[in-house]
């Protein structure tokens, strides 16, 4: 009975950043769908053998190894059903009443270049930087997500944002122009 309710508890808990985790890294919601599942199965037949107040970070690290061994096994260009981030606009759009309906595209635009550059970065990038800015795990969890040394982790969030800032400044360049 005990297995159950911790079982219950951390899925009711990771659910949604797991399945947000997968699919950053796959693009598509049913095999976002699927590693989800996979997870959740390895969860309950693991549940006795992972320290559950690391759970989080063992969950997030089998996420992260079961979406990156399907991309090797499929080495096919993904068609990428689903953005970046759905919620991201609205967390950057401005909170104004009353949107000119100008702004209101240029915003949108640029909505679509920042999704855009997240996408294109390089994953050893990627993943710490989604991990850390949109999921909000602290750089000791994505270390033992990802299992990477902690500067590391630091490194590839910072190299992210300065590629970021690059891939942008060129677009507020052209935008200028």
């Amino acid at each position: 009975m005990l297995e159950s309710s911790k079982f219950d508890y951390l899925i009711q808990r990771y659910k949604n950043k797991i399945f947000n985790y997968a699919i950053y890294m796959m693009h598509n919601q049913m095999d976002a769908e699927d590693i989800t599942q996979e997870v959740m199965i390895r969860t309950w037949q693991n549940i006795d053998k992972f320290n559950f107040y690391a759970a989080s970070a063992w969950m997030m690290r089998t996420t992260h190894n079961l979406c990156i061994d399907y991309l090797r096994r499929n080495k096919v260009q993904f068609q990428r059903e689903i953005s970046i981030d759905d919620n991201l606009s609205e967390r950057i759009e401005d909170k104004k009443h009353g949107i000119m309906p100008e702004k209101k595209l240029s915003q949108n635009m640029l909505n679509e270049k920042i999704k855009s550059a997240v996408e294109n970065l390089p994953e050893r990038l990627k993943s710490p930087f989604v991990l850390y800015e949109l999921q909000g795990f602290k750089y000791k969890e994505i270390s033992k997500i990802l299992d990477i040394p902690l500067n590391s982790v630091k490194v590839n969030i910072l190299r992210a944002r300065k590629q970021l800032q690059k891939d942008l400044k060129v677009y507020a360049n052209e935008e200028l122009n």
